[in-house]
């Protein structure tokens, strides 16, 4: 893997200065700064392109001011905590999208588990709306701000666990295997995932961001925020709405793209947005 640029994913996440041995403090103040200011978002699969996930290519594009999901974020913050000398293990994982949907290692994401001062913690900057700080890999029910989430040996991957998220959550629950695996196995299901139209990347456009206090959840013309007080919904059916709250709400400005491709984004979620609507049941 070629040399990341560690002094600008540090600034991106507000840390410029953080520095020292692996520690359990440590970890945990990267992984709060991460959810907190880099966004989880599958803006590229708005354009069917399968940004790289080599992990230096997502530690310069978060550097430069985007996001990306799992592939992109665990991958990228694995090496930011390897640079720190923290043992980091890559793991396939599933992320299951509804209850009916079956359990199991899917491939559809990956996860970390990272071993600091003798305890192994479960480590995932990549799951959108999920925990706000890493989780002790054991059997047990934690609870991080207003919500709650529950790790146990998974019952159809051997050797296994299994996170149930909160209620509330985006979706219920992922399934990771425990050997260790590279970024590379990965690659064939994140193109189908940056490009399939039956990919729920390719249909919807999502960014999420997760805080001390809640989340926000941006979904096609959404935005949805969830924390203690329960949940607030407002419709972005302006073009300067949008992009508005990707800018403030999200950190991100996508300064990246020119007007023409601003100006088809906004067509594609618009229109995706207008036909849920009209084909909504009543």
């Amino acid at each position: 893997m070629r040399s990341i640029d560690v002094r600008g994913y540090l600034v991106r996440l507000g840390l410029g200065d953080i520095s020292g041995p692996p520690s359990t403090e440590l970890l945990f103040a990267l992984h709060r700064a991460h959810v907190e200011r880099v966004a989880y978002e599958g803006i590229h699969a708005q354009f069917a392109d399968p940004v790289s996930i080599d992990p230096a290519a997502s530690v310069a594009r978060i550097a430069a001011g985007r996001g990306g999901y799992c592939y992109h974020l665990n991958g990228a913050f694995a090496v930011l905590l390897e640079h720190f000398g923290f043992p980091v293990v890559r793991h396939r994982a599933g992320v299951q999208p509804r209850f009916e949907d079956p359990p199991g290692v899917l491939g559809n994401h990956m996860t970390l588990t990272v071993l600091s001062e003798g305890r192994d913690w479960l480590v995932d900057v990549g799951l959108g709306d999920g925990f706000h700080e890493p989780l002790p890999l054991r059997q047990g029910v934690y609870d991080q701000g207003p919500f709650s989430y529950a790790l146990v040996p998974s019952d159809v991957v051997p050797n296994g666990w299994r996170f149930t998220h909160d209620r509330r959550g985006a979706f219920p629950r992922m399934d990771l295997a425990r050997e260790s695996v590279a970024v590379d196995v990965f690659a064939e299901k994140h193109v189908w995932l940056s490009t399939s139209p039956e990919s729920s990347f390719v249909r919807t456009c999502v960014a999420l961001r997760r805080d001390v206090k809640g989340v926000d959840n941006l979904t096609g013309c959404v935005l949805k925020r969830v924390d203690a007080s329960g949940e607030t919904v407002t419709p972005l059916t302006s073009e300067a709405d949008w992009f508005a709250a990707l800018a403030d709400v999200f950190a991100l400005p996508l300064t990246d793209l020119t007007a023409g491709q601003r100006a088809t984004l906004w067509a594609k979620v618009h229109a995706a947005h207008v036909l849920r609507e009209t084909t909504a049941p009543a």
